[in-house]
This record gives C-alpha cells, structure tokens and sequence, in this order.
C-alpha cells in the first residue's frame, strides 16, 4: 500500500482504522497502545491534548473523544501504526500536487478547490463527498513549480468538519 492510497481512503472514509473524529479515547488507546503524550495545543488550557503514534497525531478533548486527526507527511518517511495500515507502516514522504489530484480522481473522489485555504502560495483541494480538504503548503521559490515539485510540509487532518492535508498551522479544528 502506497502513503497516497492511505490518505485518500482516509479522506473518502473520515477515518483511519479505529481512529476517527468522534472515538472515543479509551478505546483508540486499547487499539493501538499508549501513544506518546505531545501536550496541549494551547499554553493557557489543559485541554486539548495533543498525542501521536508516530506521525499519526491526534487530538483529544476534555470529553475524551479525538477531535483532530493528522498525519505529518513532511519527514523524509511517514511512520503511521502497522496495525492500522498494510505492511510495515513506513512509507516515503515527497507528496506532489499532480499526485494528490491523481490519487483522488483514480479513487473516484471527487474534489473542488477550497477558496478559505487558497491564498499566496497555498491551493487547497475540498474532497466532495467528506468535506476533507486536502492543503499543501508551498514554498515561496516553489511558486512557479507548484503542481510538479514535492510538498515541503504536508500532514493530513481530520476534525470534526473537515480533513486536511498539507500544513494545518492556523486552520482552526472544527
């Protein structure tokens, strides 16, 4: 199994094994292990929490419940739970954007650009029928060769209303 093929089932289904949006902590942790433990996401709050399995990080509430899901896509290889995924769980990182849109439409999901993450050099693509939002975060000297070069800084995100893939810094959960 290819990264891309992981990614777009995540975005058609919302989910990645037994985590998703909505799941409960307690058993996500049962699934998969005691993940390590990142921190909050706010220096003023105890909650949300923030915790990962590798690059698959995810956000908990106060509730208990994942609120955010993304997998970091900008190292070299992407370690995502082997439990969860085919194979090893290690997989070659270089996402391009030609290679987004291709895996999407071979998939049969159908996508639309996403204006409220589109802006200087950024292009995010909205997953039709999820409402996941796939946004690679492009560098500025990449300008020009945006749809052919490799994303610099990539992860995939899902909240409760929407997934992304590509830089989430600034795009508020939910």
């Amino acid at each position: 199994m290819e990264i891309l093929d992981v990614l777009t089932s995540m975005a058609k289904a919302g989910r990645l094994g037994p985590v998703s949006c909505g799941a409960d902590w307690q058993e996500v942790t049962a699934a998969l292990g005691e993940a390590w433990e990142v921190g909050t996401m706010s220096r003023r709050r105890r909650w949300p929490r923030l915790f990962a399995y590798g690059d698959l990080e995810l956000s908990v509430c106060r509730c208990r419940k994942v609120s955010l899901i993304c997998v970091q896509t900008w190292r070299d290889v992407i370690e995502l739970p082997p439990s969860i995924v085919e194979g090893t769980g290690t997989f070659p990182a270089g996402l391009r954007h030609v290679d987004i849109i291709s895996a999407l439409d071979k998939a049969g999901c159908s996508w639309a650009p996403y204006a409220p993450l589109t802006f200087n050099d950024q292009c995010s693509l909205t997953v039709v029928p999820s409402g996941a939002n796939f946004t690679p975060a492009w560098a500025r000297w990449m300008r020009r060769e945006a749809r052919t070069l490799p994303v610099p800084a990539a992860a995939i995100a899902v909240s409760s209303r929407t997934m992304c893939i590509g830089s989430v810094t600034g795009v508020p959960p939910g």
